[in-house]
């Protein structure tokens, strides 16, 4: 989500344009924001370097995210690929409960985990009001 002012905030991968307003304000004051989702621009108090700068920091944020999601699903193949008995060793020699674990990150990889899936309201619903 990136930060428009005004207490708008908009999801970055919708941005498709940006436009600096001039007139009347001042350069770097005030930016038209084009998003894929609205036929008008929805006017930014932030400047349209700011908004670049904040968009830039997505795709590093996002590219962890996936990392940590990718590492997840390899350990809880792990896990459900070890045997019950080393299951119970590692319980009882070191309190680690795996079956615990894989029930866990098991639910955390279903869909109805995902805020998306739960049937909530759109963007466009939630943040669309200028």
């Amino acid at each position: 989500m990136i930060f428009l002012g005004y207490g708008k905030y908009w999801r970055s991968d919708h941005i498709v344009g940006l436009l600096p307003i001039e007139n009347g304000r001042g350069p770097g004051r005030r930016t038209e924001v084009y998003v894929a989702t609205r036929e008008d621009p929805i006017v930014a108090s932030r400047s349209e370097q700011t908004i670049l700068d904040d968009m830039a920091h997505v795709p590093d944020e996002a590219a962890r995210v996936a990392e940590l999601a990718g590492a997840l699903e390899d350990l809880l193949e792990d896990m459900e690929a070890s045997p019950p008995v080393l299951r119970r060793m590692v319980e009882r020699e070191g309190g680690l409960d795996l079956d615990l674990w894989i029930r866990r990150l098991r639910a955390l990889r279903t869909p109805s985990a995902n805020l998306g899936a739960r049937g909530g309201a759109g963007q466009e619903d939630l943040f669309g009001a200028n």
